[in-house]
């Protein structure tokens, strides 16, 4: 095998490891992929952003970072707060009957806030910064085809949020009872609100 292609491979398999775990950014895609609201939009926002912010730590924007803690710092609290008051809007959508409707789980989002809430979730979490720019960025600095496993990880970054987004509606019979969405909020309330928490507490 190639050493460019097997380098390539080693960043696919390192992107799929930081993307696939439960955070705030895939439980939104997953819940819009359930709806079928604006899924294009925010599968692009998601992938255009994992991609941006790779090339920026291959490039070298990860030894910014590290030179400049404050920035990390800043981004952190920010981040606890806004996910903290989306876990509070999750749980309200999970305790409010009134606000929860079969198949479409409630009146649709403009996309415009749809996009900025995507843009939210994915910029003001920290853990992006340290993962895809710190993290992976040094590990793709550290091997002389840095941009195979750049372009590893940022192929793998579009398959996992195209496969969640638009997979997820495989899943829409079983939420056509309000119950199922229920569930969903309730359990995007308690990661959001673990996060917001982790977070705080560094």
């Amino acid at each position: 095998m190639p050493s460019s292609l097997a380098a390539a491979l080693t960043g696919f398999g390192f992107g799929l490891s930081l993307i696939v775990a439960i955070g705030a950014q895939n439980a939104f895609v997953l819940r819009q992929g359930i709806r079928g609201e604006h899924v294009l939009p925010v599968v692009a926002i998601c992938a255009g952003s994992d991609i941006a912010l790779i090339a920026a730590g291959v490039g070298g924007f990860g030894a910014v970072i590290e030179a400049a803690p404050m920035l990390v710092t800043v981004v952190r609290y920010a981040g606890a707060a806004f996910l903290f008051g989306y876990a509070v809007l999750a749980a309200r959508r999970a305790f409010r009957s009134s606000a929860l409707i079969a198949d479409t789980a409630g009146a649709s989002t403009a996309l415009g806030a749809t996009m900025l809430t995507c843009l939210a979730l994915t910029w003001l979490n920290p853990h992006v910064y340290l993962d895809t720019v710190v993290l992976l960025g040094g590990y793709a600095n550290a091997h002389a085809h840095k941009w195979m496993i750049a372009l590893g990880a940022m192929i793998a970054s579009v398959v996992w949020f195209a496969g969640i987004g638009f997979g997820a509606r495989r899943l829409a019979p079983l939420f056509q009872r309000p119950v199922a969405w229920r569930v969903l909020d309730g359990a995007i309330a308690v990661v959001m609100a673990a996060l917001a928490l982790s977070l705080v507490l560094g």
